[in-house]
Parts: structure tokens; C-alpha cells; sequence
């Protein structure tokens, strides 16, 4: 939540701090723990593959690290993510709130519950059922706002910013279009806000996350399980109805493929079933026909400012024509409507 009593200056300089900390705090996708938790991960894949490179190669291939798309990810990492996400962070620092204020002066929502009416037994259940709506809502509420990105055509020229790296890395899935950033988070942060405020006025009280170490434990659990290896050159899926049920690298490996069969695939984040239930679900035996980037010409996506002022040419574009420009056709059955 952004301090409003603070300056812009003072905003920006608790924001950068916090940035650099990336390693050391738990909530950041970059946490040490996680990085070495895929470090272990991978370390397993590398003797199970009996490579002749070594280790050091296995995971650093010179495939990766010889080509530009992942050194532009490198800076693109610092640039965004020192100007642009910042920009995001506090434009959307107050939509989860907004939901929830608006829930709660909804005539039919006020003075529904009470914290003082409800024993420990009945409050302990009541905040577990409401952590687990919160986390399956809130992940088929992302699937939904991510086939938007994939199917409208304007909102597209933003997403495809972050499905334009031709090979991959855990800083890959920093390369986002602020724009990207501001409907997904805005969006989300609302939504998610109003159900809160539901939830809040109903049963009286805000449950308490279930946690590990001050960690929540699902977004724990998540990012344990090889979460760096979904940005990665390192194919993993989990064996039979299982990769169906938690998310695998390989199935976010299927959703970044510009091949026609992976096109507009695997949209879901943490429940594959969404990708089940609506027909977006692909899952190859192996990665041989994974190839990453847009089927679109990427070419002039060659720079940090390129990757933030060509996106609003192209969406400029779209408007202009008024044409349906994706990044294929569309799905010839659209499991949303």
C-alpha cells in the first residue's frame, strides 16, 4: 500500500529500496529461497538428462546467453522496473481498497456481520473457507483477464511485450508492458476487492492468511515448485492427470510457443483445470515443437524504449483501422463466450 502522507520523492525512494531487496524478501518472485529451490530443481533435471556439458552449462546454456532477446531482458529488468513499474505501483496501489469500500456502502452489504458475534471455532473455519475461495477465484479471475490480453486485439499490443522473447529466463517474465501491468493489476485488485468486502461485511471480520514463516502458503507452495523454471529453457511437466491439476513449467513453456498448436493455450496461472474446463489445454510429450516468441514481426521490439512506445503505435493502429489484428485468428469455438 502506498504511504499518501509521503512525497513522490519519498514514495520512489521506499520503492526502489524495496526493489533492490528482491533477494531477501519473501514476497518478491526473486526470493533466494525460490531461486534456490529451482536451482535444486534443475539440478535433478541435470542428472536425469546425464548431460556432457556440465552443470553450469546445463543451466546456463550458451543457446540463452548468446542471444540478445535474453540480455534485453536483463535491462528490461532494471528499466521497467525502476520507472515504469513504479508508475503501475501507484496507480493501482488503491483498487483492491476501492473494491472493498464499494462493496461495503452498498445498502444491502452494511452491518450484515459482526467479529464480536462469532466464536474462535466458527471464525478459524469460516477464515480457511474464505482464503480458498479467495485463491481460486482470484486465479480463474486472472485466467479470465489473460485470454483478454491474448484475444483483444488492442489489449494484445501491449500483452505481446511480454511473449516477444525469443528465449528465456526468470527475468523473461519481468518483460511487461506498464499498460499490460495497469489493466491486469487494476482489474484484478478491484474484483478481488469487491468479493473481500462481500466476505468482510458478511462474516464480520478479514481472516487472517494461513502462513509459513510469515510466508502465505499457497503462494509459497507455488513458488517452491520449480516456479523460476516456467521462464526457462528447462522442460518440466508433472506425469499424467497431475499436470492437469498443479501448474508445470511446460505448461506455461506451451503458452509462450508461437507454434500453431500452442497459439492461445494455456492461459491459467496456478490451476491448469481452467485451461481443462474451457478447452485451452495442451500439454505435448516434449518440447521439440516449442519455439518462443510472436508469430507476429517482433523485430523493431529490440529495446527497452522500443519495447514501451511501439506497442502504443500498434494499438494506435488497431484503432485507427479498426481492424481485429492478433496474434492468430481466433479460436474457431470461443470457450468464453
Amino acid at each position: 500500500m502506498v504511504d499518501s502522507s509521503k512525497s513522490l520523492g519519498e514514495k520512489y525512494y521506499d520503492y526502489v529500496e524495496s526493489f533492490f531487496a528482491f533477494l531477501v524478501d519473501p514476497n518478491d518472485r526473486l526470493f533466494i529461497v525460490y531461486l534456490l529451490s529451482s536451482f535444486l530443481v534443475a539440478y535433478i533435471l541435470f542428472r536425469k538428462s546425464k548431460s556432457k556439458e556440465g552443470l553450469f552449462r546445463f543451466i546456463f546454456p550458451k543457446s540463452v546467453w548468446d542471444h540478445p532477446s535474453a540480455w534485453l531482458d536483463v535491462r528490461y529488468f532494471l528499466f521497467h522496473g525502476l520507472i515504469g513499474h513504479f508508475i503501475v505501483h501507484l496507480l493501482t496501489a488503491g483498487a483492491f481498497v476501492l473494491g472493498i469500500t464499494y462493496t461495503m456502502s452498498l445498502e444491502n452489504f452494511q452491518n450484515l456481520g459482526s467479529a464480536e458475534d462469532v466464536n474462535i471455532a466458527y471464525r478459524s473455519v469460516i477464515a480457511a473457507l474464505g482464503l480458498i475461495l479467495m485463491a481460486v477465484f482470484g486465479d480463474f479471475l486472472a485466467f479470465c483477464v489473460h485470454y483478454l490480453q491474448h484475444k483483444n486485439p488492442l489489449l494484445w499490443q501491449f500483452h505481446k511485450v511480454h511473449h516477444s522473447s525469443e528465449v528465456m529466463h526468470p527475468l523473461s517474465n519481468f518483460r511487461e508492458h506498464p499498460i499490460d501491468n495497469l489493466f491486469y493489476k487494476s482489474f484484478v485488485n478491484f474484483v478481488s476487492g469487491l468479493i473481500w468486502g462481500v466476505f468482510l461485511t458478511i462474516a464480520g471480520f478479514v481472516p487472517d492468511a494461513i502462513t509459513i514463516f510469515g510466508i502465505g502458503v499457497i503462494n509459497l507452495t507455488f513458488n517452491l515448485v520449480g516456479y523460476q523454471l516456467r521462464h526457462s529453457h528447462m522442460w518440466l511437466k508433472w506425469p499424467g492427470v497431475w499436470s492437469k491439476v498443479f501448474p508445470s513449467p511446460a505448461h506455461h513453456h506451451v503458452h509462450h510457443s508461437r507454434h500453431p498448436d500452442h497459439l492461445d493455450k494455456n492461459f491459467a496461472f496456478m490451476f491448469p483445470v481452467w485451461d481443462v474446463l474451457f478447452k485451452t489445454y495442451v500439454m505435448p510429450e516434449d518440447n521439440r515443437d516449442v519455439e518462443f516468441g510472436i508469430v507476429e514481426d517482433s523485430s523493431e521490439l529490440n529495446s527497452c524504449i522500443n519495447l514501451y512506445v511501439v506497442p502504443f503505435r500498434d494499438a494506435y493502429r488497431v484503432i485507427k483501422s479498426g481492424k481485429k489484428t492478433e496474434q492468430v485468428g481466433p479460436l474457431k469455438a470461443d470457450p468464453l463466450a
